[in-house]
Formats: structure tokens, sequence, C-alpha cells
């Protein structure tokens, strides 16, 4: 297989340095070239048929926001990582990119001390979105959750039988899931009969800044999750970046509760944290849903969604930016249904009203 050609666009020397010696340590990924604006990568694009690229934010004569439209223009499918970071503006920034049609970001690390701490983060971070977002698939040491044998659910006779109410929406979702919960979210009617909780993986600050955006264009409220909440209908919680969120019974009432356990899946908040939790609360009253993203984070969690007698959607490979996530929860067999980004939401507001349409008005 031919080596990921990469073009690498900062106006930083230095960056783009680093950058480079850091793919260049990967025998998969090849340095197609460089270049120190917006303007200038567009003529390497044309030269250099790079398969993705990496671009900065603040550059002369043409910067990354002004570039990625120019290039979405000419090059709709090609790749695109920021560069972005950890700050206020950077998140501002790197959320702008993903609406304006970047496929995922990369946060600068801060505060390492040292220039080879610096150059592994990269590599850890980096690396894998190239590889995920250019079709391969890691070879990993540890067998995929999805090839543990599994007893796909019988959907004929299921079918047979009534669904059960569903008092909770579940979500998960990683890589290109920004746009994808804001279709999503945008979609769900304002008298939605029942509280969602989101996993979106996020550092801190772009999780909060993501859930007022979101907030701003949905007919429900969207939040950041704080601990202690009180779950209601019609309002949706996005776990805060650094902490798994859970859903935990306070009596009568179910509350969320946030953690900073090890990272699941390299991932904290882990969409397996969540669904574990839900289901342990709601049991078959659970609706999961998994989105676009990398990984495969959300499988076990699915499992145990099932185990307990609740449904699980999944969003189709065609719609997702990455099929890592859904893709392993269809291929382990716990996917009630697979569906593309643009009819998610109206099954799961028809599925969810169904199965509670024989309830008293009291309790629907």
């Amino acid at each position: 297989m031919p080596p990921i050609r990469i073009l690498v666009v900062d106006d930083s020397v230095l960056i783009r340095k680093v950058l480079c010696d850091a793919l260049a340590s990967d025998p998969a990924i090849e340095v197609a070239g460089t270049a120190a604006d917006g303007r200038i990568a567009l003529t390497k694009i044309t030269q250099l048929n790079p398969d993705l690229l990496t671009l900065g934010v603040e550059m002369p004569n043409l910067s990354g926001l002004e570039a990625i439209p120019e290039i979405r223009k000419l090059y709709p499918k090609l790749p695109i990582i920021m560069f972005s970071t950890l700050t206020e503006s950077g998140a501002a920034t790197t959320l702008d990119a993903l609406a304006l049609g970047a496929s995922d970001y990369v946060t600068k690390p801060s505060n390492t001390g040292s220039l080879d701490v610096t150059m592994e983060r990269i590599k850890q971070d980096l690396i894998p979105k190239i590889k995920a977002l250019c079709g391969v698939r890691e070879v990993s040491a540890r067998p995929a959750v999805a090839a543990i044998p599994v007893k796909r659910p019988a959907l004929a006779a299921a079918s047979t039988l009534p669904a059960p109410r569903v008092d909770v929406l579940a979500v998960g979702t990683s890589t290109g899931g920004p746009n994808a919960l804001a279709e999503l979210l945008q979609a769900i009617p304002g008298d939605f009969p029942v509280p969602i909780v989101i996993v979106q993986h996020m550092p801190p600050v772009f999780t909060r800044m993501l859930a007022e955006r979101l907030g701003k264009k949905a007919a429900i409220k969207v939040r950041e999750g704080e601990p202690g909440i009180r779950l209601q209908p019609g309002e949706a919680w996005i776990a805060p970046g650094d902490y798994h969120m859970t859903v935990e019974r306070h009596g009568t009432s179910m509350q969320l509760a946030m953690n900073q356990g090890p990272p699941e899946n390299s991932c904290r908040p882990a969409v397996d944290a969540l669904f574990r939790s839900v289901a342990a609360a709601f049991g078959a009253s659970t609706l999961a849903v998994v989105m676009t993203g990398m990984g495969s984070d959300g499988v076990l969690g699915a499992q145990m969604v099932h185990e307990r007698g609740g449904q699980v959607y999944v969003q189709d490979e065609a719609s997702s930016v990455v099929w890592g996530m859904p893709g392993q929860v269809a291929s382990a067999g716990w996917a009630n249904k697979i569906l593309p980004l643009g009819m998610l939401a109206s099954e799961i507001d028809r599925h969810i009203r169904k199965s509670r349409q024989a309830l008293s008005p009291a309790m629907r």
C-alpha cells in the first residue's frame, strides 16, 4: 500500500518542522510538501495531490479559516485536520473550522517542558487521526472488540414484541461529531419527551463552547453537564471535557454525576462509561445512538444496553466522517438499526413517541 501523502500548512517554521518530523517517524506516512499559508497550499494541492492536509489557523495572505471554503470548493472530500490551541479562542476557531468543513482537529501540546514530549504527543494524537480519515485500519496487538464472538439479535423474532417505553436518549460520537450533533439536535422538536445525554470526545473548554453553540440553534436546551443535575425531558447534556459523565438514580429522579476515573478507550469522557450507567439506571427504557467517530468507544456500552433490553441505533457509513465507532457496534451485532444522519432524528422521535403512546398523559 502506498504511503499516505500529507501536506503540512502552517506559517511557523518551527511548527512545520515539528509536524514533519513527527509524521516522518511513521513508515505509512509521507510528507508530500509544506506551505506557509492557505494561498500557497491551494497551489500545492494541485501540484502534489496529497491525501490529507494539516492546517494552521493564523497565517498571512489566506488564513486557515479563509482557506477551508476555498479548498472545499475544489476538493470537497479532501480530509483536513486543524492544528489548534487549548484556549477559549482556540476552541472557538476549531468549532468554526469544523463548521466550515474541516474533518477533525489536533490540539497543540502545552507546557510539556520538552520537545521530545511535545513530539510524542503529536504522534499519539495526530497519526491515528490521519490513518482513520484516510481509511487505514490500525493493527493492534489486542483483539478488536468487534472481533469477539457475539450473538446477533434475533431481529425477526424481536419485531413481534412491543417496544419497551423509552425514557432516555444516550448519544456517543467523536470525529465528525460536532457537525453531526448540530444536524441531529436541530431536528429534535422542542416537546421532545425524554432527556438526552451526550458524549462527544473533546477536551475542556471545547465541550462547553460546543454546548453553547448547539443550544443556540436547537429547539431544546443544550448545556454542558454538571454533577447533581436532574434529568428532565427536552433537555440535552454534553459531558464536560476530561470527565466521565454518568447517570445515577436518586430516589425517583435521575441525576448526572462526574468522575475522573481512568480513560477508557484512551478517552475521557468515554461513551462506554455513559452507556453503562444509563443501561444500569434505565434498563430496557434506553435508546442509545452511536454516531460518527474513530475507534471502538461505545461497543461495550452498546452491548450492555442491548443485554438490558434497550435499543441501539448507529449512523451509517456513507454519512459518517469515520465509520469506526458506529461500524464496530454494527459489526458486533448490537445495532437494531443503521441509519443515515439525515434520518436519525425523525426515526428517534418516531420510535420514542410510539413507545410511549400507551402511557397515560402524566407518564409520557
